[in-house]
């Protein structure tokens, strides 16, 4: 099931996506939240008479680092011993229509098309064999990253975490095997980053146990899973796509803050 979440007329609301095609698509209302279990309200609204919203509003975004060896080959990077994980803070979040604002203090702003984690409820100390009776669902990321802060500081909390640095959508897919699926990036139509899912070096299991090693993952929050390779430049005026197989894709222009 595709779950978006939605506003109109001044409402926020959850709803699941029906129909197929641009033209054909309506959201189903859902009463209540999504997290628990929850039933269809019958009233439905074409898609093209809402503003899609992000998919979920995360506590926190975990984002893991070189987690495809080709991405991390190409930045110079050697595959590290443990995940490499940081956070991008809740004001970074936006979503699919919405403008990434170019940050005053980078010159080198990137994408990365990533495969996003959704969790659908509070967990902790996970084994690997509970890891899908935690997750809600899947959806698509772009981990913009001011490249030159990144290399300049040595943490990335402002390379990965400046206000509109994490759009997600445009929706979570509950029903997926995340195993082998196409994730790509293109930039005003033409393709930047083509690769698998199944090219990661550590599997979302993987990454779930060792996140919940050390902290409280609540419903909502969001893990990203890493970039395949062909990262690079974004300017403004751009538009930014990330495409992931079975989800949607997930489309952002890019402005000058201010």
């Amino acid at each position: 099931m595709r779950i978006a979440r939605f506003s109109i007329d001044g409402n926020v609301a959850f709803g699941a996506v029906e129909g197929e095609g641009p033209d054909g698509l309506v959201l189903d209302i859902i009463k209540g939240i999504p997290y628990a279990e929850f039933e269809l309200s019958g009233t439905k609204v074409p898609l093209s008479k809402v503003r899609l919203l992000p998919p979920v509003l995360p506590n926190k975004v975990v984002g893991i680092g070189r987690n495809y060896a080709e991405h991390a080959a190409e930045l110079g990077n050697e595959v590290p011993d443990v995940p490499v994980a940081f956070f991008k803070p809740t004001t970074s979040v936006i979503g699919s229509g919405d403008a990434i604002e170019y940050p005053s203090f980078s010159n080198e702003v990137h994408h990365e098309a990533e495969l996003a984690v959704v969790i659908g409820r509070m967990c902790r100390e996970v084994p690997r064999e509970r890891v899908k009776d935690v997750i809600f669902g899947y959806t698509c990321a772009n981990d913009v990253t001011a490249r030159d802060a990144q290399k300049r500081e040595k943490q990335w909390a402002r390379a990965k975490g400046f206000d509109t640095s994490c759009p997600l959508g445009p929706w979570v897919e509950t029903d997926l095997d995340p195993s082998d699926l196409t994730i790509q990036a293109t930039v005003n139509g033409e393709q930047r980053q083509l690769g698998r899912t199944s090219d990661m070096i550590r599997s979302i299991e993987d990454l779930v146990v060792h996140i919940t090693e050390a902290m409280t993952l609540l419903p909502g929050d969001v893990i990203l899973t890493g970039t395949p390779a062909g990262v690079g430049p974004l300017h403004v005026g751009d538009e930014v796509a990330v495409t992931i197989e079975g989800i949607g894709t997930l489309t952002n222009k890019v402005i000058k803050r201010g």
